[in-house]
This record gives structure tokens, sequence and C-alpha cells, in this order.
């Protein structure tokens, strides 16, 4: 009877221990499986084929662009402090121009890079998520140039610089919503500097050079490392 009632009791114990053990590995089962299901999640709502080179690259672009538009403004000082309309909007249009090619070499390298990246791991660029960062980011964006392009009819040169930073740093906030939040944070770093650049309007180049340069830099040193070097 004694044998029987220990027996018993580790029946009793071991049929407990290895429900326990099961509830374990279930529960381990059901972690493993929502987290798969949030990844593919944000991968259907997120755009993730944003490459760090391409921010790097661009902002060697953006600071070889504020090289050339200092050496642009440096050689017509002249002619800009004498205030010479039709000469003051020849280097306007040079700038303009040089500033066009900069936003094409950023955004070509930004597409052809991505476009490689998405190759890579299977996945199609233009999806939902692509699209939606897209608008989202266009909408800032293209008003902000429009009232840059106002500002310069107006002659009112020395608030370009923070308007271009202000809305370029919205837009990336807007479109963080559909990429990594790593974006989020580049794009507050733009309006802050774009904030203080008001105060300054006689370094433009500088508050350009160091937004549009500087700062991709280092957040597509951040991109690369955080996400691009542990897939490659």
């Amino acid at each position: 009877m004694h044998r029987k009632i220990k027996f018993c009791a580790f029946n009793f114990f071991f049929i407990t221990l290895q429900h326990k053990v099961l509830l374990i590995m279930n529960k381990e089962t059901y972690l493993k499986d929502i987290s798969e299901i949030k990844n593919l999640m944000n991968r259907s709502s997120k755009f993730m084929s944003l490459n760090g080179l391409s921010g790097i690259l661009a902002g060697i672009y953006g600071l070889i662009g504020a090289y050339l538009a200092f050496i642009l403004i440096d050689s017509n000082k002249v002619l800009v402090s004498r205030y010479a309309h039709g000469q003051v909007n020849t280097l306007l249009i040079k700038l303009l121009a040089l500033a066009s090619i900069i936003v094409l070499l950023s955004v070509g390298t930004a597409i052809f890079l991505s476009y490689k990246k998405a190759k890579k791991n299977g996945e199609n660029i233009w999806n939902p998520a692509a699209k939606n960062m897209l608008i989202q980011f266009l909408i800032p964006l293209l008003t902000g140039g429009t009232f840059a392009l106002i500002l310069l009819t107006r002659q009112y040169y020395g608030l370009i610089s923070s308007v271009t930073l202000i809305f370029y740093g919205l837009a990336l906030v807007n479109a963080a919503k559909y990429t990594v939040g790593t974006i989020y944070y580049l794009g507050l770093s733009e309006i802050i500097l774009g904030l203080i650049a008001t105060a300054f309007p006689g370094y433009g180049i500088w508050f350009w050079a160091l937004g549009f340069g500087i700062f991709h830099i280092i957040y597509g040193s951040i991109m690369y490392y955080k996400f691009d070097r542990q897939s490659s």
C-alpha cells in the first residue's frame, strides 16, 4: 500500500512536470509565432529596402554641392553686393541647376541601391508601403519647394536655406511611419537645424552642408551598421 502511494505520487509529480514543460514550450512557440507575425506585418506595412550606403553617398554629394555653391557665390561676391539683377539672376540659375543635379544624383542612387537590396531580399520595391512612404514624403517636400521658389522670386534669399531644411525634415518625419525609425530622428535634426538657420541668414551654405551633407553621412552610417552590414 505504501509503495502504491509512492508510485501514484511519482506519477502525479511526473505528469505535473510534463504539463509544465509543455506549457513552457507552447508559450515559447506562441511567442515565436507572434514575433514572426509581427515581423511579417512590419514588412508589409513598412518599406524596409532603404540602403544606408545611399544616405552616405547623398551626404557626400551634398558636401560637394555645398562646396561648389560656395565657390560660385564667392566668385560673384562683388556682383551680389552691388545687387546687379541680371548677374544675380544668372547666379541663382546656376545654383538651382547645381541643386537639381545633386538632388537627382541622390534620388537616383537611393532608388538604385534600394532596388538592389530589395532584389537581394526577394522583395518588391514598389509595394503599398513604398507608395505610402513616397506620398507622405512628397507632400511636405513639394510644399516646401514651392514656398522656397516664392521666397526666391520675392528676393528673400536669406530664408531659403532654413525653409528647405525645415520642410525636408517635415517630409522625413512624415515618411518615417512607413519605413525605418532612423529616418524620424534625421527629420527632427533637419527641422531643428532649419530653425537655427533662421537666426543666421548669411550662413545658408554652411547649414546646407551640415544638414544635407554631414547629417546624411551620420544617418547613412547608422543605417549601414544597424541593418545593411548584418545582411551582407
